[in-house]
C-alpha cells in the first residue's frame, strides 16, 4: 500500500531522500558485486533498486535526492572536532559517488548537493517550507531529522533490517517530548557518531529526567541549582559547551529555497539509463524498468492481500518502500512440460547439469532447455541422477529427508540453492524455494544479471538451473565456494543420517519425573498464592503485576513495550531480593517450562521405536550454528540437578550404549588462537584452568589463592564479551555497581591488552570491508556499523566479535561432524553419530565396543582442525545421556 493511502493523505508527499545514508547502506548491503574490469558497482546497483522500487509503490509526484557535498562545513568551522574521528570513505565507495548522480537524474529525480552545509540541512529546511502546503516524507535514518517532525511531517527510518515509519504522535509517545526539544537532548547526551561530546556520564535516561522539569537547555541553565548535587556536579561545568552542542545538532531551515516545480519527478530517460546500465554492466536492472510510454507489458500476477492498516503511523511497516519482495509475472502461455514416468524416457543424464524440485506426484527436471514432469520410481530416479554432473535442487535435505536411498548420490554432485542464498545473507531467514523461484523475475535477493528473459514464469527445473547460474557467481565473488563445497553441502547427508537414527527415550523415567515437577509445582503455587495473600493466575502476566507491584508494592524493575509493568523473567531477576515471592515465581516458571516444554510432550513424539527423531537446522542462525526443531533438542537443560535428571530420560538402543564427547571452551579457544593474547594461548597450552588463571590476572594472586567467587566472576567475563557483554549486563550478573562493571571490564582489557586490540581490529575491519569472516571462511554482512544509531552501531559491534568467534567454534563441530560421519573404523565398531548439542556429539555403540568408538571419537575431535592451543574433549560412556556426559 502507497503511504498516502496508508496515512490517508489528501494530497501528493514530496519524498526527501538522504541519499548519502542510502548510498552508505547500499555499499554495505553488498560488497562484492564490480563491473568485469573490477570497477566497483554494488552501492550502484543497490541505490537504483531502492528508488525504482519507491517509483513502482509511491508513484510519487515529487521526489528530491540529497547528497552531502565536500567538507567542511559550518559546524566543522564552529567545533573542530566535529566528525574528526570518522574514517575516511571506502575508495570503491567513493568511486562510485559520481555514477550514482548520475544515475538519480536519469531517473528524474532532483539531485542537490549541499555546499557548506549538510544534505541533512537541506532536507529540514524544505521540509519546513513544504510542509503547510503538503505532506512530507523524510527518508533517512539519522536521528538529528526526527526535529523536522511535525503534524504533516513524517520519516521513514531505515536503521536495522526493518523500516520504521515515525509520526509526530509516535515521537511524542516514544521520546516524551516535542521535537522542538530534541536539538537540547542530542546536545546534552552527545552524539559519539558526530564526535559531540555532550555532558559526561549523563546519558537519555538521565537526560529525559532532567528535561521533563527543564525541557531546555535555557530552563537548565537557569535552574542548575534546583538540581541534585551529583547532577549538577556533571552539568554546572558544561552549561557553556551544551549550547554549542545544540547549535551542531540543530538543523538549518533557511539554506535551501528551491520551488516545489523544481521536485516534480520527470520521466526516465530510458535510452541513458539503458546506455548507463551497459556501461556499469548492471543487465539484471534493466529487466525491472518501467517501461517506455506506449510499450504493452505483460499482466501481472494478482497482488497479495494488503496487510491491515495499523490505527496511526509507527512501528515497523511491512511491504514498505526498500522491500525487495517480488511476485512473478504472470504467463501468457502455458509451461510446456514433457510428461515421463519411465527413466529410458528422459535424455541422458550423464555428465549433465540439471533442475531438480520435487512436487506434489513427482519431479519437475529442466535440462536441455526443456522442462519434463517425472513420475516414476523415485529410486531409480537417484541411481540415474549419480551420473549426473551437477544437480540444482532448492532444498537437498528435504529431498534426501523424503528420499532416504537418494544418499547415494554423491553430496559433490548437489547444489542447494537454499544453501547457497544462506550463505550469501545469513539473517534472511527465509529461503523458501518459491522465494527464491520468484526474486529470478524482478529484484529480488539474490540479483542475477544471468536469467535468460525466456524464462517461463511457471518453470520449476529450468528456474532451479536459472537460480543456480546466477547464484554461482554471487557465492564465487564472496569467496564462499569452498565453504558451500568442503563444509556445508557434505554436512547434509550427516544432519539426514542423525535424523533417521534418533534418539531412545526411556518412558519410565520421563514419567516418573513428571510426577515429581507437577507435585513440585503444586507446592509452590500454594506456598506463592499464600505469599501473596489472595488466589491468582500465577501464568498471567497482568494479575502477577497487580499482586507485585499494586498489593506488595515492590519496585518495577522495567515496562513493556505497550507500557505495562514487565514481570519478564529478567525482571523479576532483578527484584529477587526485595520479596522472597519473587524467587518462588522464578523456581514456578522454571519448573512449568520443564514440564510442558519436555516433559509432557517429547514422550508423545516418539516413534514405535521408542526414539525421537528431531529435525537440524542448517539455515537458521547468523553465525552458522546448527539448531534443531521438532522438538527441539539443543534446549535441553544441562546444568544443575534438573538437567542431569532430564538427560537421564534419554538412553541407548538395546544392547547400546552412549559416548558423549564435549568440547571444553572451544570458543575461548577460538579466541586465543585469533587474537593471539599471551595469557590465553598459555594458559591453554599449558593445560591450566583459564579462569583461575584471569582471576588471578585480575585480582593480582597467585592462581592457588583464588577463591571460588572470584573464579566465579572471571569465568562470567571471560565468556561474557565474547558475545558483547557490556557493563550493564555484567553489574547484574556479578551483583555489583556500574562503575564497579566498567572497572572491572577495564582491568580485564589492561591485563589481557592483545585481547582488546584483537577486538578493535575485528570490529575496524568489519566497518571497512562491511563483513566478518569465520576460520571457514564463513561471513556475515553487518551494514548497522554504518548507521547513525548509536544503539544499532553497538549491536552490530557484538555481532562482529560473537560471529568470528562463536561462528568459528561452529565451523570446527561441523568439520568434526562430517569427519566422525565419514569414519571407516567407527563404522567398522557398529556406531553411528546420533545426535548434536552446541559443543557436544553423541554416537551409539554396542556395548562391547563403545570404549573402542569413544576414544576413536575423542581423537577425531581434538585433531579435525589444528589451532595455536590445543583442543580439548572431554569423554564419557554410559547407558544415559546423563551417564555419558
Amino acid at each position: 500500500m502507497a503511504l498516502k493511502d496508508h496515512l490517508h493523505l489528501d494530497k501528493a508527499p514530496i519524498f526527501l531522500i538522504d541519499g548519502t545514508a542510502l548510498f552508505y547502506r547500499a555499499f554495505y548491503a553488498r560488497a562484492d558485486l564490480k563491473r568485469s574490469d573490477g570497477f566497483p558497482t554494488n552501492a550502484i546497483n543497490t541505490t537504483i533498486r531502492s528508488l525504482l522500487k519507491l517509483i513502482k509503490d509511491e508513484n510519487p509526484q515529487y521526489v528530491g535526492f540529497f547528497m552531502d557535498g565536500r567538507p567542511p562545513t559550518f559546524r566543522h568551522k564552529m567545533f573542530e572536532a566535529y566528525k574528526a574521528h570518522r574514517p575516511a570513505m571506502p575508495e570503491p565507495l567513493a568511486q562510485q559517488i559520481e555514477p550514482v548522480r548520475e544515475a538519480v537524474q536519469l531517473l528524474g529525480m532532483k539531485l542537490v548537493v549541499s555546499n557548506g552545509v549538510e544534505a541533512d540541512d537541506c532536507i529540514a529546511s524544505l521540509a519546513h517550507k513544504y510542509k503547510s502546503e503538503r505532506p512530507v516524507v523524510i527518508l533517512a535514518s539519522d536521528k538529528d531529522l526526527k526535529q523536522c517532525l511535525d503534524e504533516n511531517v513524517y520519516m521513514l527510518n531505515q536503521a536495522g533490517r526493518q523500516e520504521k515509519l515515525i509520526s509526530l504522535e509516535s515521537f511524542m509517545e516514544e521520546e516524551g517530548m516535542p521535537p522542538t526539544y530534541w536539538p537540547d537532548f542530542q546536545a546534552v547526551i552527545g552524539d559519539s557518531a558526530d564526535n559531540i561530546p555532550g555532558i559526561p556520564k549523563v546519558g537519555p535516561v538521565t537526560a529525559k529526567k532532567i528535561m521533563a522539569d527543564y525541557p531546555t537547555l535555557e530552563d537548565i541553565r537557569d535552574n542548575c541549582d534546583k538540581l541534585p548535587e551529583k547532577l549538577r556536579a556533571k552539568v554546572e561545568p558544561e552549561l557553556e559547551n551544551i549550547f554549542l552542542y545544540r547549535e551542531l545538532t540543530r538543523m538549518k531551515l533557511d539554506c535551501c529555497d528551491q520551488p516545489i516545480s523544481d521536485f516534480e519527478l520527470q520521466a526516465i530517460d530510458h535510452s541513458g539509463l539503458h546506455d548507463f546500465l551497459q556501461t556499469y554492466e548492471l543487465r539484471g536492472l534493466a529487466r525491472i524498468l518501467p517501461r517506455p510510454e506506449g510499450y504493452a507489458p505483460r499482466p501481472q500476477a494478482p497482488a497479495a492481500p494488503a496487510a491491515p492498516e495499523k490505527s496511526k503511523a509507527g512501528g515497523p511497516m511491512q511491504g514498505t518502500l526498500f522491500d525487495m519482495g517480488v511476485v512473478a509475472p504472470a504467463a501468457s502461455e502455458p509451461l510446456d512440460v514433457t510428461m515421463v514416468s519411465e527413466i529410458p524416457d528422459l535424455p541422458a543424464l550423464s555428465g549433465k547439469t540439471i533442475g531438480l524440485v520435487q512436487v506434489q506426484g513427482g519431479f519437475m527436471l529442466g535440462l536441455d532447455d526443456r522442462e519434463y514432469r517425472f513420475t516414476g520410481s523415485a529410486d531409480e530416479l537417484s541411481l540415474a541422477l549419480a551420473k549426473a554432473a551437477t544437480v540444482a535442487t532448492p532444498s537437498v535435505q528435504d529431498l534426501l529427508r523424503d528420499n532416504v536411498a537418494w544418499l547415494n548420490v554423491k553430496t559433490s554432485r548437489w547444489f542447494d540453492l537454499s544453501l547457497a542464498a544462506y550463505l550469501l545473507d545469513p539473517e534472511e531467514r527465509n529461503y523458501q524455494w518459491e522465494r527464491l523461484r520468484q526474486s529470478l523475475y524482478q529484484d529480488g535477493k539474490p540479483h542475477f544479471a544471468q536469467v535468460s528473459e525466456g524464462l517461463h514464469p511457471q518453470a520449476q527445473g529450468l528456474a532451479a538451473l536459472a537460480y543456480m547460474e546466477g547464484v554461482t557467481t554471487q557465492v564465487e565473488g564472496a569467496h564462499l565456494t569452498t565453504l558451500m563445497r568442503d563444509l556445508e553441502q557434505p554436512l547434509i547427508p550427516v544432519l539426514v543420517g542423525m535424523e533417521e537414527a534418533g534418539i531412545q527415550i526411556n518412558d519410565v523415567a520421563f514419567t516418573k519425573f513428571l510426577g515429581e515437577v507437577s507435585e513440585q509445582l503444586h507446592g509452590l503455587t500454594r506456598s506463592i498464592v499464600q505469599l501473596a495473600g489472595e488466589p491468582f493466575n500465577i501464568r498471567s502476566s497482568q494479575q502477577m503485576a497487580h499482586i507485585l507491584f499494586d498489593k506488595l508494592d515492590l519496585k518495577p524493575g522495567g515496562k513493556t513495550a505497550g507500557g505495562q509493568l514487565s514481570t519478564a523473567n529478567q525482571v523479576l531477576e532483578k527484584i529477587r531480593d526485595q520479596h522472597e515471592i519473587v524467587e518462588q515465581i522464578l523456581e514456578y516458571r522454571m519448573l512449568e517450562k520443564l514440564r510442558s516444554t519436555y516433559l509432557e510432550p517429547l514422550p508423545k513424539l516418539a516413534g514405535p521405536n521408542g526414539r525421537i527423531h528431531t529435525h537440524f537446522n542448517q539455515l537458521a542462525t547468523a553465525t552458522g550454528r546448527l539448531s534443531s526443531s521438532q522438538p527441539n533438542l539443543q534446549n535441553i537443560p544441562i546444568r544443575g540437578p534438573q538437567g542431569k535428571r532430564m538427560r537421564a530420560c534419554f538412553t541407548s538402543g538395546p544392547n547400546m550404549l552412549l559416548a558423549a564427547a564435549d568440547y571444553s571452551q572451544i570458543e575461548l579457544r577460538v579466541l586465543a588462537h585469533c587474537s593471539r593474547d599471551p595469557e590465553l594461548l598459555a594458559a591453554f597450552r599449558n593445560n591450566e584452568d583459564i579462569h583461575s588463571r584471569t582471576a588471578a590476572l585480575l585480582n593480582d594472586k597467585d592462581p592457588a589463592d583464588i577463591t571460588p567467587d572470584e573464579r566465579r566472576d572471571a569465568k562470567t567475563i571471560n565468556f561474557g564479551l565474547i558475545y558483547g557483554m557490556g557493563p550493564q549486563k555484567l553489574a547484574r550478573e556479578l551483583k555489583i555497581t556500574m562503575n564497579q562493571a566498567k572497572e572491572f571490564i577495564e582491568r580485564y582489557f589492561e591485563k589481557l591488552g592483545t585481547l582488546k586490540a584483537f577486538y578493535d581490529t575485528v570490529v575496524e575491519d568489519a566497518t571497512r570491508q562491511g563483513y566478518v569472516t569465520t576460520l571457514a571462511g564463513r561471513r556475515r554482512l553487518l551494514p548497522d556499523l554504518h548507521s547513525r544509531n548509536n544503539q544499532v552501531i553497538s549491536q552490530a559491534r557484538r555481532q562482529a566479535i560473537n560471529t568470528v568467534i562463536q561462528g568459528s567454534a561452529a565451523d570446527i563441530i561441523k568439520m568434526a561432524m562430517i569427519r566422525v560421519h565419514d569414519d571407516a573404523e567407527l563404522r567398522s565398531l557398529g556406531s553411528r553419530l546420533i545426535l548434536q548439542v552446541h559443543d557436544e556429539l553423541l554416537i551409539e555403540a554396542p556395548v562391547q565396543k563403545v570404549e573402542a568408538a569413544a576414544r576413536r571419537l575423542k581423537s577425531l575431535m581434538q585433531d579435525v582442525v589444528t589451532l595455536d592451543v590445543p583442543l580439548k574433549v572431554d569423554l564419557g560412556t554410559g547407558r544415559t545421556w546423563a551417564d555419558a556426559h
